[in-house]
């Protein structure tokens, strides 16, 4: 009875403990992961990793050196020689260990066995990142970073780059718009596309940007943030006045680089410019980014008179997404289908659009238009994204990666404050004062 006693007394406490630890794992596992996820993750790690680097087929034959000297001071079975691992450094979220790969041994090599890793160690993933020829860079994730988003402290902004979701690897994803210029967001009803677009505006609104937006929903989706706005079309007839007015727009600055263009023999080479970037900053005019939700609208027609209106709608789109980058003119084009069926210039419109964000989709379609052509992996990850969790997608571009991304909460009235606050930022542009709303 004693011992039975003794045991009641150190079990309860031991089992609190375990409750405990299981409860913060399941609603703080930041606090989990730092305070016990870490120190057991380092120390599988460290004690399994040659046998791991072997059974994942990471390792090579020692040289014939080392084989010497091994047999020459020892008795030991001469072991395959796995990758220099270098010092491992903790973060918030996981781990990084640098990698310094065996002769013959390529990047791919290591991701391909990132799943293997990953149940090795018993962590939520396992990323590879190659850093320089013959080095890479294991970026381990100890928990599930999307279920609740959690935005980096430190996060590297700066003008026309908007960090507007968290990626599955921990790392920030951000829309960049001096290297992606154009891109098509996809996402069915309650998939977080709107929260998407909402960070979007929200991060451009404090700089030096005209924002133009397109929402053909009435504009129940833009309205909140007019005060912004240096335009703003609310169903397809604005929307045709609007289009050739930014075209007109781009012509004109495309007239202004050639004007600087006006080459006498002693105008230096670093004067010559092809594109608004070149010009000197009291010349340049400001970026325009232009906002397009339900896309789909535009390519809808009732009559035959419609769709006239809709082929020099779609037709004025495709000219500022194939020569609007180099006058600074930037697409967002968003909708919850897009596929080759909404007519004539479809499938020309998507060719334009280097980056690819696809939230959850009502059918398959969809998700190929938007990602097909990327990898068709990303297919089927964009296919299994589940209701419940809204603002989870697969973002891309078109040089082939992708990766799982999600958007952090942001209020409508947060979103329309920020605007609000920065009205005064809206660039006077004579081409869109007609339509400032």
């Amino acid at each position: 009875m004693a011992d039975i006693a003794t045991l009641l007394e150190v079990g309860g406490p031991v089992a609190a403990l375990g409750g405990g630890a299981a409860y913060t794992r399941a609603k703080h596992p930041a606090a989990y992961w730092s305070t016990v996820g870490l120190p057991i993750s380092t120390a599988r790690l460290l004690s399994s990793y040659g046998s791991v680097m072997e059974a994942c087929g990471l390792t090579v034959a020692p040289s014939r050196l080392r084989v010497l000297a091994v047999k020459a001071t020892t008795r030991r079975e001469v072991r395959p020689v796995p990758p220099r691992r270098g010092i491992i450094r903790p973060t918030s979220t996981g781990l990084r260990i640098r990698l310094r790969l065996a002769p013959g041994q390529e990047p791919a090599d290591v991701a391909a066995s990132a799943e293997r890793l990953r149940h090795a160690w018993g962590v939520h993933g396992v990323y590879v990142t190659t850093l320089k020829p013959g080095v890479v860079e294991l970026r381990v994730v100890g928990y599930d970073v999307l279920r609740r988003v959690r935005m980096p402290r430190k996060v590297m902004g700066g003008f026309l780059k908007v960090p507007v979701a968290l990626r599955e690897d921990a790392t920030p994803f951000v829309r960049d718009y001096r290297t992606i210029p154009h891109q098509l967001t996809l996402g069915a009803t309650l998939s977080g596309k709107s929260m998407y677009l909402r960070h979007l505006i929200a991060g451009l609104a404090h700089q030096q940007v005209a924002l133009v937006g397109i929402d053909c929903k009435r504009g129940v989706e833009l309205a909140p943030f007019a005060s912004r706005l240096s335009a703003f079309a609310t169903d397809p007839e604005q929307a045709a006045d609007l289009l050739p007015a930014l075209v007109e727009e781009m012509e004109d600055r495309y007239d202004l680089i050639k004007a600087r263009q006006g080459i006498a023999p002693s105008t230096p080479d670093e004067e010559i410019t092809s594109d608004i970037w070149g010009l000197p900053e009291h010349e340049r005019p400001v970026p325009i980014v232009l906002f397009v939700d339900e896309v789909a609208e535009l390519f809808l027609v009732a009559t035959k008179k419609d769709e006239q209106r809709r082929d020099e709608m779609v037709t004025q789109l495709i000219r500022l997404a194939q020569l609007g980058r180099a006058a600074g003119i930037y697409l967002e084009v968003c909708g919850q289908r897009f596929g080759a069926e909404l007519g004539k210039g479809a499938t020309m419109l998507r060719a334009q659009l280097t980056g690819r964000v696809c939230h959850r989709v009502n059918d398959e379609a969809s998700a190929k238009m938007a990602l097909g052509d990327i990898a068709p992996e990303a297919v089927l990850a964009a296919c299994a994204i589940a209701p419940e969790r809204p603002g989870l997608a697969v973002a891309g571009d078109t040089s082939g990666g992708w990766s799982r991304i999600r958007t952090p909460y942001l209020s409508l009235g947060d979103a329309a404050e920020t605007c609000r606050g920065s009205a005064h930022l809206v660039p006077d542009l004579p081409a869109l004062k007609p339509f400032q709303p």
